[in-house]
């Protein structure tokens, strides 16, 4: 009878230090997200143009003067920052495939590229793995945390981090399709009837993306030669691409509801994201 309740008492006790480290944990990972977001919004300019003139669309390649003809209302104010929240699937696996649920909410700025994304991806019950993946102020920064008080890695800076984030800010242009219209920073180069390459220039990052797009005239994928992938602590360039679908109309908007994302291996493609939005807002620019 004593040693039934020492075991409970045990028991008792490793509950509550557990719970202790998840609600530490909590409260450190807010402070980190929340100093982010600060800096992101400090940073935070309006976009140079604020609504869509379907006469602007002369000069840009056929594919995607359509796309946006289609996606963004005529006369329509364009947002300055999106919020946003997900849940879906992410691949842990390297080798072998580990898919494990996620949930996250992501802030994005629109004049001045900039985004934080908020993960939470569930690797056994009780045991999250905290992920920030931003780009803020012309860096980049990917932390993942156990609890989000173990650090597992973290890079940030410029360089190829700089770069792989603003990648994936600009591959997630449908969320927010008003940044690819002419005077919004993105310069376009026609490739062929159903694709174009955009280019993309933050201070000292540079980035090119290839948009592919439907006969429905929707982007359904993009693809980056080279974006930095994690391998053992270090980041190796990688064929990168991404696809869109399930397209829905959002405060006036059509944005995708469903993606995917993958590393183009030269084994084959493995694909790491899945995902949908569960939650979407536009906000006005400053």
């Amino acid at each position: 009878m004593v040693w039934a309740k020492l075991g409970v008492g045990a028991v008792l006790l490793l509950l509550l230090i557990w719970g202790g480290a998840v609600a530490l944990g909590a409260w450190r990972w807010s402070g980190q997200v929340e100093a982010l977001l600060r800096r992101m919004l400090a940073e935070e300019r309006g976009l140079a143009v604020r609504r869509f003139d379907p006469a602007a669309l002369d000069g840009l390649p056929p594919p995607v003067a359509r796309y946006l003809r289609k996606v963004l209302p005529a006369g329509g104010d364009l947002p300055g920052r999106v919020e946003m929240a997900h849940e879906g699937r992410f691949n842990m696996g390297e080798g072998v495939d580990n898919w494990k649920r996620f949930t996250s909410r992501q802030t994005v700025t629109l004049g001045r590229p900039g985004f934080v994304w908020d993960g939470a991806v569930v690797m056994a019950p009780g045991l999250p793995v905290r992920v920030i993946d931003a780009y803020v102020a012309g860096e980049g920064v990917l932390v993942p945390a156990i609890l989000g008080l173990v650090p597992l890695a973290r890079l940030e800076g410029g360089g190829a981090i700089a770069e792989g984030e603003l990648l994936r800010w600009l591959a997630e242009a449908p969320w927010y399709p008003g940044v690819l219209l002419p005077g919004n920073g993105v310069q376009w180069r026609a490739v062929d009837d159903r694709s174009a390459e955009a280019r993309l220039v933050d201070g000292a990052v540079e980035v090119r993306l290839l948009f592919r797009f439907g006969a429905d005239d929707l982007v359904t994928s993009i693809r980056a030669e080279a974006r930095g992938r994690t391998v053992a602590g270090k980041m190796v360039p990688t064929p990168w691409e991404g696809r869109w679908w399930a397209y829905e109309r959002r405060d006036g908007v059509m944005v995708p509801m469903r993606g995917e994302v993958s590393w183009v291996l030269p084994e084959g493609t493995k694909p790491y994201w899945r995902g949908r939005v569960t939650a979407y807002r536009p906000l006005p620019a400053p």
